[in-house]
């Protein structure tokens, strides 16, 4: 689904930048480490080519990859990152402003995908003015755009003389204030009445880089050793779980490569030790990739694993991260919904069922998602929840246990699933979660986005026996 770029559906989905903690909003790569001025320039139209792919409705994270493919220097293509994830986190100032700065609508995305992450550029660095509008102007003629030279500078010299005005107006409103749309703003307000502005907030901060230490190769403890002679400070939060001060790539990571150590959120880290899996049990996870959950569960106990996931191509990256950890599983490409397709028979002693949701708990690690959402979308998510919950409850066994996750905010998706499924299946209790040290965002199974998780849900329902 496209962002909304018309100037009709924009005015219904602003986002400043310069609201609070606007300061969070900036990634850790910045673009003083371009190798050199024209280096700028390139940035700005592999952004433009970046964005105009997800304006027509890929995904960020797929746009990305896509992108990074077709560029050598990591420099370059930190740089484009870095101006593709200010674009979209600042996306409902700079869309609705330049729908305002044009006389007519333009056909061209990808120009339209470099007038946003040039404005988004402009309005987080305004010291840097004269730069940003030579360098977005010189990237117009790189996107083949020549003709529109004088169309760029245009628009940002009436941006960089109007931006006090435009910024304060958008930020009259909710959805300029806490940048996203109503319906969000909304939605959160009557799930979480004493919380929905830390929310929204806590969404907009640059998400931490959390590293889950393999417990089958070293202590959480040894690791941070690892890391300090490596130059790169972090600090231990609890079990295997390590927060790095700054992130950074992952080539810079010590023994990132030999598998000791994964990038996974803490909130993510819970699932599999709430799955409670025993040594030798059978074990399904569901919608498993890219397979960072299932990597976890085999650190933990050895156990017979059945990785499961609807998209071959994502499905192909659970076992390339397996096989970085040195650990194996069964892989097999099938709809989770009909898992007699895959179970051989035998049912799992635990399934671990990571289902698919809204991803409202993490879009600060994904803002696009925020803006191609719809309302209505949660309807279809809940209706595919259901679906995969009553399915794989055929194939647990008698006693075992299956855990529910989304990373998602919104108690459709989550206490309400949950409830209507017990509602439906009699033989099914849900268990108590145990505390989470440290914790103050898990009653009832909810995780809330927070300065060293991002947004979760769990329940674990249990099968009676006999």
């Amino acid at each position: 689904m496209a962002l909304r770029s018309s100037p009709e559906s924009a005015s219904t989905s602003l986002r400043a930048y310069n609201g609070p903690n606007a300061r969070h909003l900036r990634p850790h790569v910045l673009l003083s480490a371009v190798a050199s001025p024209h280096s700028l320039a390139e940035a700005f139209a592999a952004a433009a080519r970046t964005l105009g792919l997800v304006l027509g409705g890929r995904s960020l994270t797929e746009a990305l990859t896509e992108a990074k493919q077709r560029i050598a220097a990591p420099t370059l293509a930190a740089a484009m990152q870095d101006l593709c994830y200010n674009a979209l986190r600042s996306y409902g100032l700079v869309d609705t402003a330049l729908d305002r700065l044009l006389q007519k609508p333009l056909t061209a995305v990808s120009l339209r995908g470099l007038l946003l992450a040039a404005l988004a550029e402009l309005a987080a660095r305004p010291q840097s003015a004269h730069a940003v509008v030579h360098q977005s102007v010189e990237a117009a003629a790189l996107l083949g755009q020549s003709r529109a030279k004088g169309l760029v500078n245009a628009v940002m010299r009436n941006f960089q003389r109007r931006m006090p005005e435009l910024v304060a107006e958008i930020e009259s409103t909710e959805p300029g204030r806490y940048r996203h749309p109503q319906w969000w703003i909304d939605a959160l307000r009557g799930a979480y009445p004493d919380r929905w502005e830390s929310i929204l907030l806590d969404s907009n901060r640059h998400p931490p880089m959390i590293l889950r230490v393999n417990r089958r190769r070293l202590s959480a403890e040894a690791y941070l050793e690892k890391l300090h002679e490596a130059g790169l400070a972090a600090r231990p939060l609890g079990e295997q779980a390590v927060l790095l001060d700054k992130p950074c790539r992952v080539e810079r990571l010590p023994g990132f490569s030999a598998g000791e150590v994964s990038v996974q959120d803490l909130g993510a880290q819970r699932a599999a030790r709430l799955l409670d899996v025993g040594e030798g049990m059978r074990v399904l996870d569901a919608c498993a990739a890219p397979g960072g959950k299932t990597g976890h569960v085999l650190e933990l106990v050895q156990c017979e694993l059945v990785a499961v996931d609807a998209d071959r191509a994502r499905a192909a990256r659970i076992s390339e991260n397996l096989s970085r950890l040195r650990l194996a599983a069964r892989v097999v490409v099938a709809d989770c919904r009909e898992p007699e397709t895959f179970c051989e028979g035998k049912p799992f002693h635990r399934i671990l069922l990571d289902a698919p949701c809204s991803a409202s708990g993490v879009v600060r690690r994904h803002p696009d998602i925020k803006w191609r959402r719809r309302q209505g979308d949660i309807a279809e998510f809940g209706r595919t929840q259901a679906q995969l919950l009553d399915a794989l409850w055929r194939v647990l066994a008698p006693g075992g246990k299956l855990l529910y996750a989304t990373c998602s905010v919104f108690p459709e998706e989550n206490g309400a699933q949950v409830r209507d499924f017990l509602l439906r299946q009699p033989e099914a209790e849900s268990l108590p979660l145990p505390h989470f040290p440290g914790w103050d965002d898990c009653s009832a199974g909810q995780i809330l986005p927070s300065a060293v998780s991002d947004g979760f849900y769990y329940a674990l329902l249990r099968k009676l026996p006999g």
